[in-house]
């Protein structure tokens, strides 16, 4: 009800405002929302919280930050603008996550879009190896392995053995030539005597 033609009673917090202190809504005699802008801001975010309780959904406390802060909301930590890449695009210029969690997530994407693993995938696959490197058996497995083909993985190896994969251009033909080579199985014929010589087996 109103008290005069500047002024308007909120029925929530019992006070006579100017106004201005109630939002416009067209649907109504006066033209106003029937609560002030305060009393909407302050009892429709309780609302909020107790209708995400109670359909069993977590709410996130508001967290005061400090100037030339942010916080993270993969990790849930404060931290300094020097610990975020810069984002032109959105409304404070920083990226949504900081640094690690950033680093994290991408690292996620990668595997996913690459070679459709998720992280609970890629450590199973590692520990079916025990950790180690599917052809070396003694450095650690770090590198996803998968055919080019068929984009099928094929296994976990340390850097050295997938970079040796690739050299080889994934040619099981020219590995076994350099296993036989480093077996001391020649590839030319060797002299073993005046006129004698030794054929490739």
């Amino acid at each position: 009800m109103s008290d005069s033609l500047d002024r308007k009673r909120c029925p929530k917090c019992e006070r006579v405002l100017q106004v201005a202190s109630f939002a416009r809504d067209k649907n109504r005699r006066d033209g106003l929302q029937a609560h002030c802008r305060e009393c909407v801001a302050k009892y429709s975010a309780a609302h909020y919280r107790r209708r995400r309780e109670a359909e069993g959904k977590v709410v996130r406390v508001k967290i005061p930050v400090p100037r030339g802060h942010k916080r993270c909301p993969q990790c849930g930590e404060v931290k300094p603008h020097a610990q975020w890449e810069r984002n032109k695009t959105s409304s404070d210029g920083w990226a949504s996550y900081c640094r690690e969690c950033r680093a994290e997530r991408n690292r996620i994407a990668y595997f996913k879009r690459k070679y459709g693993l998720t992280p609970d995938e890629l450590d199973d696959l590692k520990a079916q190896q025990r950790g180690v490197c599917c052809i070396c058996l003694t450095a650690p497995a770090e590198h996803v392995d998968h055919c080019h083909e068929t984009g099928r993985v094929r296994g976990v190896l340390c850097f050295s053995c997938n970079a040796g994969l690739g050299q080889y251009k994934d040619r099981p033909d020219a590995m076994r030539r350099a296993a036989a080579y480093l077996e001391g199985i020649s590839w030319k014929p060797i002299l073993v005597a005046p006129g004698v010589y030794q054929l490739p087996s």
